[in-house]
């Protein structure tokens, strides 16, 4: 199996675009993690049409395969980090943020991308699961002694309120779906650490929720697999193999969530690597370091250097051959 690699332009926020597109391609890149985002390709700037017509046109003319990806900070709000999400207890709110997803799966119909990648955000206080309550189990605190709250009046309430919080994700994915199902197009939903959604059993649940639609896929971050799964990497990829729609791949460290260039962290990537090719995956594997767009150009060098030489000592890929 060719490995497809790309990537992501959040990692190269200090760049144009379309020279951010043309490094890539120069470097020998296969593709793009392209975030909808306000100093690239602004899904909500009323030119977005034709700017995307562009982006299109630049697209091919170098050759690279596009993944649209929905993870820019602040394009919604500029005062909420990710904000409005797919949780917001305000139900405006949450329709912001689907309709932002329905307008990503519209552009990349247009683009001809292989995937839509989303998340479900943070829980807010009061809803379940996030950082505070238990990374995406929905397990509840338990009340201190002397709070006069039983244990089991906070576990049902915990349980009420994650409830609360699926629900609402349930809710606001259905026109997102109903739109990745009209353009052929697969919605990847990505376990991001401290949301809702999690872990591959939080993407499990929410399957079964709804009903398993064709339209939703996974999107897999390796990191986030060394981050926090019970399982290694390795047995994430095998286990995700039959809803794998978009893979992210960085280095990182057992419980610490930072994106780390490829050998700061402590991933064994070979095997990996071979694991990937062993389910046939064949859409983009794109680096993500969203906060390194200060050195971006020099670590997409690095980085496609490095998972050559990573799949060279594996038995199973292969890569582009470098320009």
């Amino acid at each position: 199996m060719t490995l497809r690699l790309g990537y992501g332009t959040n990692g190269l926020t200090d760049l144009r675009l379309d020279d951010a597109l043309g490094l890539l391609a120069d470097l020998g890149y296969d593709g793009v993690g392209l975030t909808l985002d306000h100093m690239h390709l602004d899904p909500l700037a009323p030119d977005v049409a034709a700017r995307t017509r562009h982006v299109a046109r630049r697209l091919g003319a170098l050759g690279l395969g596009v993944t649209v990806e929905t993870g820019a900070r602040y394009v919604l709000d500029p005062r909420r980090k990710h904000g409005p999400s797919l949780l917001d207890p305000d139900p405006e709110a949450r329709a912001a943020r689907t309709a932002l997803l329905v307008r990503a799966v519209d552009i990349a119909a247009e683009l001809g991308a292989h995937a839509v990648h989303c998340f479900s955000g943070i829980a807010p206080p009061g809803t379940g699961g996030g950082p505070d309550t238990g990374v995406g189990t929905g397990a509840g605190p338990r009340a201190d002694a002397g709070t006069g709250t039983t244990a089991a009046g906070t576990t049902a309430a915990a349980a009420t309120a994650t409830a609360t919080a699926w629900h609402r994700l349930t809710d606001a994915l259905g026109p997102v779906l109903d739109a990745a199902t009209r353009a052929g197009i697969p919605l990847a939903i990505e376990p991001e650490p401290g949301h809702l959604l999690a872990t591959l059993a939080d993407f499990h649940h929410l399957r079964t929720l709804l009903g398993d639609p064709d339209a939703l896929g996974l999107t897999l971050d390796i990191g986030h697999c060394q981050c926090l799964e019970p399982a290694p990497p390795t047995t994430c990829v095998e286990e995700a193999a039959p809803w794998l729609r978009h893979v992210q791949i960085e280095d990182m460290r057992r419980g610490v969530h930072e994106h780390l260039p490829f050998g700061d962290g402590e991933i064994d990537f070979p095997p990996v690597l071979d694991a990937l090719a062993a389910t046939g995956y064949d859409g983009l594997t794109v680096v993500e370091l969203p906060r390194h767009s200060h050195a971006g150009p020099d670590l997409a060098r690095s980085s496609l250097g490095f998972l050559r030489d990573a799949a060279a000592r594996t038995t199973r890929n292969e890569v582009t051959a470098p320009c």
